[in-house]
């Protein structure tokens, strides 16, 4: 018996091919891939590559290749319907049994697919072309939205007086149009009403892009109704276990690591509008624990930005207190408090795509850290408050699921309560030596947030600048040495270049006399990992020289790993014998030098 094809997509649509392969190969990113050791056979060198972005992994050594599905089956050597069951339930969803209950629920998943595809686009239509929708249309016009971001997240307008129901009562039964949530049963005429009449209509999609309910705003002054509904939930369409415009934003997550989770549908549009697509929306619930897994397995960060009100404070810490159990190892959740009474639509439509992505950038505060701060604030600073205080932390900490950032995360906050509550010592030396350890302590903090912003290839160029800076004798006489050595980062260039030019005039020089910006010149100084190294080997000729070799190989591996990865790339599209025959031979020079 064969699968059904949706049931399959859905579950290729949840896994990156390098989440599950991850779990058998250790994988290392490399440009647009992951590379790794060939599970199907020993190697020293990888030779297995994988593509998120094509949804494929493929082993150069072996000539192994296929998709998720592939993986499984010929890594544990199993059937494919076994594979389908491990990834089933590695996606989050339930087995497909084939029994009588799956063939009658896929019979009605087909009824309600086709129905909720009929009345978006019904709607949709209405919206564009018909002049009773053209209070919605100036709606629209006022929050900034042209036709074109309409078209793209198919939102629609359902009318008073709509014709849907007596255009297509002949084509669905009663009973399958109140399933579907969008109307209900008025008992006395015995009619069914629209649930979303005099309202914009949003599709919520599912994870694979099929609608499956919605989300409506009224437009009219009318105080007795809510400004926002969404669908009922249904047989297929759960609202804590989907988000609003993760159909579109996922696409994004093999270019970018980080999305934005807002609170409403205006807020993914106009963000869109102006160029983040990497944006979602919870369904007018509080974030669970579902929507955080789901967000985890396609992002390593996710930036929680609520309204900029006291309302839009209070639902960010119901969801860091919610969030913070599915913090992961390599996975971020963090917080971004926008300006009072902005929104993420207005705030982006005021400022911009670039400064609201720096602004975010510079303020977002890590979970952890947000509840830190917002339980601290309640303290009264005695000890009975300053009790609660660490009560409730140790409760958070004891929430995380992963007992790996469960201990960190209750190492930060006994550390924290520590520095607040001083030992009641009050020799004058020790309060000195605490206060000079944490500050000793920010600085390593700082020191490493930076470094953590910057590639191991810029950190090998600087310490071959930071070998010449030091020793501008000694490569004045040995020019020739250097002046081929190739660099990649722009900045780096800039300064070894002037630096060979400078070198090349066979003046005696100090580095003071170069017209390059101290900015950079510092910046060289204070990353450059070999100057722990070079200071015990000061006026040792020798040993310089084999410091420039060891950095000038490396650099020549980066240089390698660089055309392998832009031939293997060329290979996964044209599997051309001359392309892999030249990625073996770079292989083969990787492992001389």
């Amino acid at each position: 018996m064969k699968y059904p094809k949706e049931y399959l997509d859905e579950i290729k649509t949840r896994l990156k091919v390098s989440n599950v392969v991850s779990k058998t190969v250790n994988l290392k990113k490399r440009g647009k891939e992951f590379v790794g050791l060939s599970p199907f056979k020993t190697e020293k060198t990888p030779s297995f590559t994988v593509n998120d972005e094509k949804g494929f992994f493929h082993c150069f050594s072996t000539s192994e290749h296929g998709n998720i599905f592939d993986f499984v089956m010929k890594t544990q050597n199993l059937k494919f319907g076994e594979s389908v069951k491990i990834l089933a339930n590695l996606a989050g969803m339930r087995p497909y049994t084939f029994s009588k209950q799956d063939l009658i629920r896929e019979k009605e998943w087909k009824n309600y697919s086709q129905f909720y595809s009929k009345y978006v686009e019904f709607y949709h239509m209405e919206l564009l072309k018909n002049e009773s929708s053209n209070l919605a249309k100036e709606y629209l016009k006022k929050r900034n939205l042209s036709k074109k971001e309409v078209e793209k997240f198919k939102i629609g307008y359902v009318n008073k007086d709509s014709k849907f129901y007596e255009k297509f009562k002949k084509d669905f039964d009663e009973k399958t149009l109140i399933e579907t949530g969008l109307f209900y049963l008025d008992e006395k005429k015995r009619v069914c009403v629209e649930r979303f009449r005099e309202r914009i209509i949003f599709p919520i999609n599912s994870i694979s892009g099929q609608p499956i309910g919605l989300g409506g705003r009224i437009i009219q002054n009318k105080n007795y109704l809510a400004k926002y509904i969404n669908s009922p939930e249904t047989s297929f369409f759960k609202k804590g276990s989907n988000l609003y415009n993760l159909d579109i934003a996922r696409t994004f997550s093999n270019k970018i690591d980080n999305v934005y989770l807002v609170e409403g549908y205006m807020d993914v549009v106009g963000m869109s509008k102006n160029g983040i697509e990497n944006v979602v929306a919870n369904l007018g619930t509080s974030l669970t624990d579902k929507q955080i897994i789901i967000l985890n397995q396609f992002f390593h960060d996710v930036v929680i930005c609520f309204d900029g009100d006291e309302s839009g404070y209070k639902a960010a810490l119901r969801a860091a207190e919610s969030a913070i159990k599915e913090l992961q190892p390599e996975k971020n959740i963090s917080f971004l408090f926008l300006p009072d009474n902005e929104d993420p639509d207005s705030f982006v439509n005021n400022n911009g795509r670039e400064y609201f992505i720096d602004f975010s950038s510079k303020n977002k505060i890590s979970i952890h850290q947000f509840i830190f701060e917002h339980y601290f604030g309640k303290t009264d600073k005695n000890p009975s408050s300053m009790a609660t205080l660490e009560k409730k932390l140790r409760e958070v900490a004891n929430s995380i699921k992963d007992n790996y950032i469960k201990k960190y995360v209750l190492e930060f906050y006994l550390e924290k309560i520590s520095s607040l509550t001083p030992h009641t010592n009050t020799n004058t030396n020790k309060k000195y030596f605490i206060k000079k350890t944490i500050k000793s302590l920010k600085s390593t903090q700082k020191y490493f947030n930076e470094s953590k912003s910057l590639s191991q290839i810029e950190i090998k160029e600087f310490s071959l600048l930071y070998l010449i800076i030091n020793n501008l004798e000694i490569f004045q006489e040995n020019v020739h040495l250097i002046e081929k050595i190739k660099l990649f980062t722009k900045e780096n260039k800039l300064v070894f270049n002037t630096l060979i030019s400078k070198l090349k005039e066979g003046v005696k020089f100090s580095i003071s006399d170069i017209s390059i910006d101290k900015q950079l010149i510092d910046r060289i100084i204070k990353f450059a990992s070999i100057k722990h190294i070079l200071n015990n080997y000061k006026e040792d000729n020798e040993k310089i020289f084999d410091l420039l070799q060891e950095i000038e190989r490396d650099l020549k591996n980066y240089e390698l790993e660089l055309r392998i990865e832009e031939l293997e790339s060329k290979f996964a599209k044209d599997f051309n014998e001359n392309t892999f025959n030249e990625i073996k031979e770079l292989k083969k020079l990787q492992k001389i030098n």
